[in-house]
């Protein structure tokens, strides 16, 4: 099985199919580039996926284009699960960052687009409360495998390159259920259509 994989990604890569470096296709979708600073830099370009999630993928777009992203802290990173952010009412860099992860955007709340895909190692997902319809704007970048996310959070993208900066982003405590220090950040947020 692992050599049948290998031998439809290295096919993929030679026709083009997959970003560089990354061993993850490239779709059509639009892509997402956040620039990440502080105790970490670099960028992290992330495939977004409208034929799984259009409602939330054009939000993500709307929001990036708009700048809301730009200066949003990583709230919250768990070593070994995942790094969230995108919290751009209260988790904006330089102000109080205190509430950070319990807001979002001055649009609705979304309805849930959950689908058959996997929560594996790179693949975004939006934050929510316990209400399955209750994204926003928040969404996390998975550093390893959760199937028990599997069908319960919407999946809107994965990383196409930059999965060794995501691996960086500065980590919470794990006794604060990882809310960070001095965050990372986005500095800008940007889509390529």
């Amino acid at each position: 099985m692992r050599k049948l994989l290998a031998s439809a990604a290295l096919v993929a890569f030679a026709t083009g199919a997959l970003a560089e470096g990354s061993g993850v296709p490239d779709t059509d979708g639009p892509n997402l580039t956040l620039e990440i600073a502080g105790a970490t830099s670099g960028k992290v370009v992330i495939d977004l996926l409208p034929d799984v999630a259009p409602k939330h993928v054009e939000r993500i777009v709307e929001l990036a284009k708009s700048g809301a992203y730009d200066d949003v802290v990583f709230h919250r990173v768990i070593d070994g699960f995942m790094a969230q952010t995108g919290d751009v009412q209260f988790g904006k860099r330089g102000g109080n960052v205190q509430m950070a992860g319990m807001g979002g955007s001055d649009m609705p709340d979304l309805p849930a687009e959950f689908s058959n895909r996997s929560f594996e190692r790179g693949m975004v997902g939006m934050a929510r409360s316990a209400d399955p319809n209750s994204a926003n704007s928040q969404f996390f970048i998975m550093f390893e495998p959760a199937p028990h996310l599997n069908g319960q959070y919407t999946i809107v993208g994965h990383v196409i390159e930059g999965l060794e900066v995501v691996d960086q982003i500065k980590k919470g405590s794990a006794a604060r259920n990882g809310i960070v220090d001095e965050p990372d950040y986005i500095a800008a947020a940007s889509v390529e259509e």
